[in-house]
C-alpha cells in the first residue's frame, strides 16, 4: 500500500524559544520569509503525500490561518498588480489537503500521533516533526517511502551525531545492515553517552504502520511523564521488523535558540537574493 497520508505534530508549547512562542506557535517562526511548517509541508507534498493532518494545541490558530485562503490580501495584491506575490500566496492554500485535530492535553509526541488515528485509519503513514527541517539533493521522505515499499515495515530516519550529543535524541541499537538500512534491535530515549548503543539518532522523520496506534493506546508515560513515541516503537519491535534509514543530508532543529539562529543564517547564505550582501556582513563582524 502506498503512503499517501502524513501527520505533523505541532501541539508543543515551544518552551525553549520563549518568550517568542508565548503567542506564536514555534512552527510558525519564520526562516527568513517563510514559516517553518511550510517548508515541512512542501517536503511532504514533494514526496507525494496527498493528505496531511496537523495535530495542534491551544493558541495554534495561526497555523490554520496561514494555510487558509486570504481574500482581502489576495484582492489587495491583485489590485496592485503584484502577480508574483499573489501567485505565491494563493499557492499556500492550494499545496495540499490539510486537516487539523486538537491535542487537548500536552501528553507528549506519542499521544499527539495517536490523536490522528481515525484520520489515518488502517494505512501506513508518514510523520514529520514540526520543528525539524531536512535538506538534501534527494528527498529524505521520498527515499523512506521507497524503502517502505520494499520492506513493508516501519522506517525511522536516523543520522549520525557526536557521542557527546546522544543524550538529546532517541538512539537506535542495530543488529544488521543492508546498504543505508539498519534493522533495529532496540531504541533508547535520550541515553547518557556511556549507555548509548550507537550514535545513530532519530531526527524527526518516520514511516509507520497503523499497528503503532494499538501500542500508543496502552503505552504508559515515560520520560517527562509523557507518552513517548520511542517507547511505543520499542514495543512495535515485538510485533514486526522496524528499520532505520541513514540520511546523508542535513537536518536543522529550530526547536531551540541556537539551532533556529543557525538555520536562518545557513538558509540565507543559500539564497541568491541574500547571500551576496550577507557574506561580507558576516565576514566584517567584530567577533
Amino acid at each position: 500500500m502506498k503512503v499517501k497520508k502524513a501527520v505533523i505534530p505541532a501541539a508543543g508549547l515551544g518552551t525553549r524559544l520563549l518568550p517568542a512562542t508565548k503567542a506564536l506557535p514555534k512552527e510558525m517562526l519564520p526562516i527568513i520569509d517563510k514559516p517553518t511548517i511550510q517548508y515541512i509541508i512542501e517536503e511532504a507534498t514533494d514526496a507525494g503525500i496527498e493528505d496531511i493532518i496537523i495535530v495542534t494545541g491551544k493558541d495554534k490558530k495561526a497555523i490554520e490561518d496561514h494555510f487558509d485562503s486570504s481574500f482581502l490580501l489576495e484582492q489587495t495584491l491583485k489590485n496592485k498588480g503584484k502577480q508574483d506575490e499573489l501567485n505565491q500566496i494563493m499557492n499556500i492554500s492550494q499545496m495540499a489537503h490539510i486537516h487539523y485535530i486538537r491535542q487537548s492535553e500536552p501528553k507528549g509526541l506519542g499521544h499527539a500521533i495517536w490523536c490522528a488515528r481515525k484520520f489515518i485509519g488502517n494505512e501506513p503513514f508518514a510523520v514529520l516533526l514540526g520543528d525539524i527541517l531536512v535538506e538534501s539533493n534527494k528527498s529524505c521522505l521520498q527515499e523512506m517511502m521507497g524503502s517502505y515499499s520494499k520492506y513493508r515495515s516501519s522506517i525511522i530516519g536516523v543520522t549520525r551525531v557526536d557521542t557527546a550529543d546522544v543524550h538529546r535524541y532517541g538512539i537506535v541499537d542495530i543488529e544488521n545492515k543492508q546498504g543505508d538500512m539498519y534493522k533495529i534491535k532496540n531504541l533508547v530515549e535520550k541515553p547518557n553517552k556511556e549507555d548509548a548503543p550507537s550514535n545513530l539518532a532519530i531526527f524527526g522523520r518516520y514511516i509507520l504502520t497503523p499497528k503503532i496506534f494499538d501500542l500508543l493506546e496502552v503505552q504508559k508515560p515515560g520520560i517527562g511523564n509523557e507518552i513517548q513515541l520511542t517507547d511505543a516503537l520499542s514495543a512495535l519491535l515485538h510485533h514486526e521488523d522496524v528499520w532505520a534509514q541513514l540520511y546523508s543530508g542535513k537536518n536543522y532543529d529550530i526547536g531551540e535558540k541556537i539551532g533556529y539562529l543557525k538555520t536562518i543564517i545557513e538558509f540565507a547564505l543559500q539564497r541568491e537574493d541574500l547571500k551576496h550582501d550577507l557574506k561580507p556582513f558576516i565576514k566584517n563582524l567584530s567577533l
